[in-house]
């Protein structure tokens, strides 16, 4: 074979030029500064994440002055490492580019350096304060064409042009606004932090640095190789093996990776060449292995970086972005596997071949049920004991628990030391041996140590994300300088030399984590000044119309507007970037158009829906750069690895129409037993869509059987659209009935009203509003007052006027202001559960699995009839 077990020069290339930089200068100095300025900026955003500026009260940083330093270092770091164009020098840097790089250093810097000036002459800038500002733009622009090609300049240059010339004639009517000044815009833009500054660079430098350092300390020590390991252990043998294992390490370095092509590269390397051998075709294999990466980006904890942006941008706390999005994620991977399986059986795959002893189906599922269990008990008996070292030891409790981390450390890496060091096999070696379970999990049990301590600090402290990515990257650093000295130790090696090791391994950790932020910190950056442009123009605003007009006023159509917008912005711009453009433009607008038309749609649920659509970019033609990376894998055509990649992604483009129509898939007001439930059903309506789309269940689908099967999988992902139709969901009742109907709502109640009047832009509006009552007070009117900030009185033609809003309430949240009109109620109507659709659906699969079996079992009879 020509393929070799390396990532060769193409490959290194795009992931390179995509993340990192592909300049390696030849001078000591110019090697020496790009190493040890990324060293430097992540011990700066350590610093900085950790509680010791302000218990000390030395190098404190507000968040304006850490976003201009973090930006410096971005641009310093990009005109360093990223030439210019393709031809320019990579073995030296440029004197040019010398100039470019601290000058573009400076005027990040600017507000830090004279931030004490600037704050006595707010929207009044001097001319040195403008001419910093333009030559800030121009150079962070510069960087952005540099680190993300020329997208998403384009997309910031337009939205420049609108701030300057939106008042021309050329621009039309709905649109237009009466333009800016170049001191206003550059003030807007630079000077404060509604524009670059803004709370996209305050995310990147406050939360999503330390992530990403985690997930580089973590991949730096090993882990990626090992859950790659793991993962070809468990499932490599199966059919199709090397592809389901493909999905699951691509599963788990997502943890760690917010880069789907990060992702592609990691664990394709190995999975590509595997799934060949079994039997997929370089396009298909390179297309599983584009799916599964993008698909690592949507898993929880980081999310690509998008977690800790909607936490900013939706207004909830990290804990509830997690919950929201992990079984949306969770039964995508599941039907990613599903999809690779039928694959295997159309195909008639084998896996690769095993050694140890093969155990029965009942064996091994007793054996997976023992392990789970074991893990359950460990998780629950951690959690009592620092709980009850906590409770018990108070001030002492950290020295302890610290201790009990250092004692199971030492221990879970003397047992890895009782084993050979993780070498991956070369995929394409005439004989694989797959390693086993049994002796892979030993060998890396120790980082599950740091990624505990991630969750712990997350889900039971409670603590900031900064601050519990701190702590995790703090115990990962350990473990970098740690894990080879004490190998070395319980091997009887040399430990000084190990020693050396552990620091070099460090240093390239926060090298490579700094090197991995240059692009995040570029993007969310010049994204910031499309948010800028929202904010300074109201351009938001008069999208609603736009939006309305193009759609119709029906929200499937809008959201297929939103969707294909998403789509066609994320060809050119990274995930992140994405997800701030297309999500300060038309997220507002979806929940603002939903409502005019008596459809709740929940925030959380239309940003979600943009960051799904703007994955979907990594995977689509003619553009997706994940595809492309795993077609350079593959050796196989990069357009027709697109097609399929899209193809097999269906099922992620479908996820968010459905929990936009369906919240509970986000677990939106519901139980945690309900949410079990819920994920079964959507998990067994995902493997029949997913069954539906490849023509394939048990045997080969006839084409009736795959329109029933569409079907039965829409009503379990939609009860509530047949239900809808048998009886509405809502009956408008008078306004002047509120008072009544308050006085029979529980203290955890609520009510819908539908209301119209005057908008702030002096647009007529229609909108439909959900107002929580709080708890029962001794009248009703007085408990609209109290609990929602809302006082009403009574009009002539029935209606009710809003006479009073509180500042800060429930009322005025709702975008209800004064002199808007109360014209209904909408009471929710006295209907059968939504799930008893459930029950026809679930018949139906089962008549068409009996059809499907039985004409299997006929085929077999079939194909052995003539050897007998």
């Amino acid at each position: 074979m020509t393929e070799k077990y390396h990532i060769d020069s193409d490959i290194q290339d795009l992931i390179e030029e995509s993340d990192t930089g592909n300049r390696h200068p030849k001078q000591w100095y110019a090697a020496f500064l790009l190493l040890s300025l990324p060293v430097i900026w992540s011990l700066f955003q350590l610093w900085i994440g950790s509680p010791l500026p302000a218990h000390f009260g030395v190098g404190f940083l507000n968040d304006t002055e850490t976003r201009a330093i973090h930006l410096g270092f971005a641009l310093l770091l990009t005109f360093l490492a990223f030439p210019a164009r393709h031809n320019s020098p990579h073995d030296r840097i440029p004197l040019l580019d010398w100039v470019l790089g601290l000058a573009a250093a400076f005027c990040a810097c600017y507000i830090f350096i004279f931030y004490t000036s600037l704050s006595t002459r707010p929207g009044a800038p001097i001319a040195q304060d403008i001419w910093v500002s333009v030559a800030g733009l121009v150079l962070l622009l510069e960087a952005t064409r540099r680190t993300l090609g020329p997208a998403l300049v384009c997309v910031a240059l337009f939205f420049l042009a609108y701030v300057f010339f939106g008042d021309s004639q050329f621009v039309p009517d709905v649109i237009r606004w009466k333009g800016a000044s170049i001191e206003r815009a550059m003030s807007h833009m630079w000077l404060s932090t509604e524009g670059v500054f803004g709370i996209a660079l305050g995310v990147s430098s406050g939360f999503v640095f330390l992530f990403v350092l985690f997930g580089a300390l973590l991949n730096q020590a090993g882990a990626g190789n090992y859950f790659i390991q793991i993962a070809f252990s468990l499932l490599g043998h199966l059919r199709g093996g090397p592809a389901k294992a493909a999905v699951l390490s691509s599963a788990m370095t997502g943890l760690i990776s917010g880069s789907s092509i990060a992702n592609v590269v990691t664990t394709g390397t190995f999975t590509i060449p595997l799934m060949k051998r079994v039997g997929f075709s370089s396009e298909k294999a390179g297309a599983i292995e584009a799916s599964s990466s993008i698909n690592g980006v949507l898993m929880p904890p980081v999310m690509g970086a998008v977690a800790f942006l909607m936490v900013e941008y939706v207004g909830i706390p990290y804990i509830e972005v997690i919950k929201h999005a992990f079984v949306p994620a969770a039964i995508s991977y599941i039907a990613l596997l599903y999809i690779v399986h039928l694959e295997a059986l159309k195909a008639d795959m084998q896996g690769l071949p095993r050694t140890g002893p093969v155990y029965s189906l009942k064996m091994k599922m007793l054996r997976m049920g023992i392990i789970t269990s074991s893990m359950i008990v460990l998780a629950g008996l951690l959690f009592f004991l620092i709980s009850a070292i906590k409770t018990i030891t108070g001030p002492v409790s950290v020295a302890l628990i610290l201790l009990v981390i250092l004692t199971g450390y030492i221990g879970l890496l003397y047992i890895s030391a009782q084993q050979p060091d993780l070498e991956m096999d070369d995929p394409n070696s005439e004989i694989i041996e797959l390693p086993l379970f049994a002796n892979i999990y030993k060998t890396g049990l120790y980082y599950l140590i740091p990624l505990i301590a991630l969750i712990w600090f997350l889900m039971v402290e409670r603590n900031s994300p900064g601050l519990s990515a701190f702590w995790a990257s703090v115990i990962m650093g350990f473990v970098l300088l740690t894990q080879k000295p004490l190998k070395a130790f319980f091997r009887r090696g040399n430990m000084v030399s190990a020693l050396g090791e552990g620091f070099i391994d460090l240093r390239d950790g926060l090298s490579s984590g700094a090197r991995n932020m240059i692009g995040i910190g570029v993007a969310t950056a010049t994204a910031g000044i499309i948010v800028g442009t929202v904010t300074l123009t109201g351009i938001g605003q008069v999208m609603a119309d736009l939006v309305q007009i193009v759609s119709g006023g029906v929200l499937l159509f809008m959201l297929m507007f939103v969707a294909l917008i998403s789509i066609v912005l994320g060809m050119g711009l990274p995930t992140t970037a994405n997800y701030i453009v297309v999500s300060s433009l038309m997220a507002g607008v979806v929940v603002e158009l939903g409502a005019q038309h008596g459809f709740i749609v929940p925030l959380i649920a239309v940003h979600m829906f943009v960051f799904y659509f703007g994955i979907m970019a990594d995977v689509t033609p003619p553009v997706g750069l994940a595809s492309f990376a795993a077609a350079a894998i593959s050796r196989g055509d990069p357009l027709k690895t697109g097609v399929q990649a899209f193809f097999y992604s269906m099922r992620t483009a479908l996820l968010p129409f459905l929990f936009i129509f369906n919240t509970d898939l986000l677990l939106i007001d519901v139980t945690w037993y309900q949410g079990i439930f819920v994920f079964i059903i959507a998990l067994i309506a995902m493997l029949v869509f997913a069954a539906s789309t490849q023509g394939f269940w048990f045997t080969k689908s006839k084409w009736y059987e795959t329109v029933l099967m569409l079907v039965a999988a829409f009503t379990l992902f939609l009860p509530g659209f047949w239900l809808d139709m048998v009886k509405p969901p809502y009956e408008l009742k008078a306004p002047s009935d509120i008072y009544h109907y308050i006085s029979e709502q529980p203290s955890d109640g609520n009510i819908r009203l539908v209301a119209e009047g005057e908008a702030l832009d002096g647009r007529f509006k229609r909108s439909t509003v959900i107002l929580p009552l709080g708890e029962q007070g001794a009248d009703a009117k007085e408990r609209l007052a109290k609990n929602v900030g809302l006082e009403l009185l009574p009009q002539d033609d029935g209606s009710m006027l809003v006479d009073y809003v509180e500042y800060g309430s429930v009322a005025e949240h709702s975008a209800l202001d004064y002199d808007w009109k109360i014209t209904g109620i909408l009471e929710e109507t006295d209907r059968f559960p939504k799930e008893l659709f459930f029950i026809p659906a679930l018949l139906l699969l089962g008549l068409i699995a009996k059809l499907q079996l039985m004409r299997r079992k006929r085929e077999k009879l079939a194909e052995t009839a003539p050897a007998a």
